[in-house]
């Protein structure tokens, strides 16, 4: 289509996609079934389902894509699907080690057997600490123990006995010497039948009344029998050990069938091997410490005021800690850990102080983590989140390289761990997928050589879809599965294709549906909302418009702000006349959820010199790199088309006027350009026409992205301004495709008030710009009168300027 000046304007069919709610196919969404399936992800399901079914290890998945593609979605409805759902994962217990209590026994169990084990042993130790005691305060157990003891008393009264007789045999006695709290049996001679010490004796010698002779033999016999009372006392011992030993066979004669009776009652119920170990070492340690079992007589606490005296538990190694009870479980467990610390991934062990501030732990204060309860299923975690958790990643790239689960506590201080329990280790056998996006997944893959190794399938999820019947069918299963599951009113065809053309929209091309499904819910929430306040029985296209503006509305203060200050005049915008050198460029305004586009005033200026062209921003430091490479396009353009046959002596300077916060991308390259050829040719451009493009070095006008922002940021300056019939918007032919405009600009396209020109080459832009042919080449010159044919006059005219400078610059040397 071409209007009066024979410039080709866009096709007011062009200008947007319909989606016609006659050709839906339904009235309403009551008569469409709920979605089931995940739409437009088939590239991503399929690398879902291949690293959900692949038994290999390191076939754990990385899903990326943007937030409200459907990822997580995707990822619940395709575990229900996989073979690994439907396998019960085992039980998980950690028991005592009593030959090594610093490294806890771990236990699997069926599913279910774990929680029996647990009571099994609770009830068998309860069952032990009541019956032992009632076992040794029996009558039956006291009369044989008093009669080991009575026996054992009378073998050492009878040596005893012998030995008095001895001893008074040689005229010695045996008696009672009280040597400090001590009373030891000692020795004594008799002379003239009273018992004498040998201090005395020593007297009678030296008084004449003892003959030394006789000292001499009383003292012999006494080292004879003191030797002998050494033998007494051994024998004595021995008998008093063969008592303790009897004693002990007694108790253990008494106590072991009891034991080895419920350790029996366990052993049938849990039929496996680590548990049949573990009971007999239960058995072992209860037979040896029979004393903890016996009634001791209560005595008094020390009671401090203030300061909470816990008691100990001393069973507490019987004790059956059950990390992961899979008893109620119908599937294989599918964990979600929204807060991936390492305490919560990997578990714990926890630290108790006592009553003296000392920090205590046992087996029993084992906790497991996400990633052990995940055992057997899946676990799905935030990529981001785990990657900037202390000590999270690489404990979770060993956990997964070595497939097996180590608890211990977090601590990157070695000098600050309290622990010293190092449970035995856990095989593991989970599949865990990481959501995250491109950006960290590529970081990932370059920079750390183990993460190919356990993450060896990607999942990548389009933020668009093709446009297809289909694909609108999917969409209303898609709104009434919302509707079903949120209790909102039924969605008529005029509202679905109201919603579809939104879809079109925000996925940026006319063949194109977006994929954002979390974007679509919350207009399809916000549009039963206002149908269910304005009193309507169902939601209609009015409704879903009033959604998608009032959503626009709350987000575009920026917007209006920037709208304030051109209608004041305070960012100079012109919306008619011409000038030289100064073109309305587009510019994209990203507020994170809303974008918005508005022109800004673009000059070139352009002088006789050497140093090429100045970008503004650039030496201002508000140049990103990106435009950088499109001021120098230009550089290459103007050489390879006006300097073929003379050096380029142009000194020329480009700049986005009142432009403070930096310039990003070559959107604008082109319209850069017309300013500079504007500028040379000293022709005038209609400011009524704004520009956008990329421009590459043979004058090729290329795409750009918000091509509909950038329009309709240019119709509101115009609208604002008063629409004249002239103003419109240049952009590349290849952005056709990708429009999706508003009705209000629709309108204005059709009325003849706003003009929208696509573009293939820098030369059909500047003859809508100007007004003026852009001049084809003819031999070595342009034609006469045409934009080209002016730069070309002014490049030779300021190159010949140059020349004659340099040589008097050379006369003056």
């Amino acid at each position: 289509m071409k209007n009066a000046n024979n410039f080709e304007e866009v096709p007011i069919e062009k200008l947007r996609w319909r989606c016609d709610p006659k050709g839906i196919g339904f009235e309403s969404t009551d008569e469409v079934e709920a979605c089931t399936n995940i739409i437009g992800q088939k590239r991503g399901v399929n690398a879902l389902r291949l690293g959900l079914d692949m038994k290999s290890p390191g076939y754990n998945i990385f899903v990326t894509g943007l937030v409200g593609t459907g990822r997580k979605t995707a990822i619940k409805c395709m575990l229900e699907e996989t073979d690994r759902i439907k396998k019960i994962p085992d039980d998980k217990l950690y028991v005592n080690n009593f030959k090594n209590p610093d490294s806890p026994r771990l236990i699997r169990l069926p599913a279910g057997q774990g929680k029996e084990f647990k009571k099994g042993m609770g009830r068998a130790i309860e069952y032990i600490k009541k019956s032992i005691p009632a076992v040794f305060e029996s009558e039956g157990y006291e009369r044989r123990s008093k009669e080991i003891l009575d026996e054992a008393q009378n073998k050492q009264r009878e040596f005893i006995k012998k030995f008095e007789e001895d001893v008074k045999k040689e005229g010695f006695t045996l008696t009672q010497v009280q040597m400090g709290p001590i009373a030891r049996p000692v020795i004594l001679p008799m002379i003239d039948g009273k018992p004498s010490n040998f201090e005395q004796l020593s007297a009678l010698v030296k008084s004449g009344l003892l003959p030394q002779e006789r000292l001499d033999q009383i003292k012999k016999k006494h080292s004879d029998l003191t030797e002998k009372i050494e033998e007494v006392f051994k024998e004595m011992r021995d008998i008093e050990k063969s008592a303790n030993e009897s004693l002990k066979s007694l108790d253990n004669e008494v106590v072991t069938p009891m034991v080895q009776r419920r350790i029996d009652d366990i052993k049938d119920k849990c039929k496996n091997d680590k548990v049949n170990e573990y009971l007999d070492e239960v058995k072992e340690s209860v037979i040896e410490r029979l004393d903890r079992f016996r009634k001791k007589p209560e005595g008094k606490t020390l009671v401090i005021p203030g300061l909470p005296m816990p008691q100990a538990d001393q069973f507490m190694e019987y004790n059956v800690n059950l990390l992961v009870d899979n008893s109620g479980a119908e599937k294989a467990p599918i964990i979600f850990e929204t807060s991936p610390t390492y305490r919560n991934l990997f578990g714990t062990i926890e630290v108790t102080p006592d009553r003296f501030g000392s920090w205590r732990t046992d087996f029993s204060k084992i906790k497991a983590g996400s990633l052990l309860k995940a055992d057997g299923g899946f676990l799905i975690i935030e990529a981001l989140d785990a990657l900037i958790e202390p000590g999270v990643w690489p404990e979770l790239k060993r956990t997964l390289r070595n497939g097996k689960i180590e608890i211990q506590n977090y601590a990157p201080l070695y000098m600050m761990s309290i622990s010293a329990l190092k449970p035995e280790p856990i095989e593991c056998d989970l599949k865990v997928a990481m959501v995250g996006d491109p950006f960290l997944y590529g970081l990932l893959y370059s920079r750390d050589v183990d993460f190919k190794k356990i993450f060896k399938v990607r999942s990548d999820f389009d933020s668009v879809m093709n446009l297809e019947s289909e694909s609108i069918n999917q969409y209303a299963t898609f709104i009434k599965k919302i509707a079903s599951d949120e209790k909102l009113m039924a969605f008529d065809s005029s509202a679905v294709a109201t919603i579809v053309e939104h879809g079109v929209k925000k996925a940026g091309r006319q063949n194109k549906l977006s994929t954002q499904f979390n974007d679509m819910a919350d207009i399809l929430r916000e549009a039963n909302f206002w149908a269910n306040k304005n009193g309507s029985s169902k939601v209609t296209g009015e409704y879903v418009e009033m959604a998608i503006e009032e959503k626009i509305d709350r987000s575009r203060l920026i917007e209006e702000k920037i709208q304030e200050m051109i209608d004041e005049g305070m960012l100079m915008i012109d919306t008619d006349g011409s000038v030289v050198g100064q073109v309305n460029g587009l510019s994209i305004y990203s507020m994170g959820d809303y974008s918005f586009g508005k022109p800004s005033r673009i000059t070139a200026r352009a002088s006789l010199g050497s140093t090429g062209i100045v970008n503004i921003e650039r030496e201002a430091e508000l140049s990103g790199r990106i435009h950088d490479k499109g001021v120098l396009i230009l550089a290459g353009y103007l050489r390879s088309r006006y300097a073929q046959d003379k050096p380029l002596a142009v000194n020329a300077s480009l700049c986005f006027e009142q432009s403070y916060g930096g310039v990003e991308g070559d959107s604008a390259s082109s319209t850069e350009l017309y300013a500079l050829l504007s500028a040379l040719s000293e022709q005038p451009i209609h400011q009524d026409i704004a520009v956008t493009g990329s421009v590459n070095q043979k004058g090729e006008i290329q795409p750009i992205g918000g091509v509909n922002q950038k329009i309709e940021g240019f119709f509101d300056v115009c609208m604002a301004k008063g629409l004249t019939g002239k103003q419109g918007v240049v952009i590349p032919h290849q952005n056709v495709k990708d429009l999706m405009l508003r009705k209000e600009v629709l309108k204005a396209v059709k009325d003849g008030k706003f003009h929208i020109y696509p573009v293939k080459t820098i030369d059909q832009g500047i003859e809508i710009l100007t007004g003026v042919k852009s001049g084809e080449k003819k031999g070595d010159r342009y034609e006469e009168g045409t934009i080209n044919y002016l730069v070309d006059e002014k490049l030779g005219e300021f190159a010949e300027r140059w020349r004659k400078f340099r040589i008097g610059e050379e006369r003056r040397m």
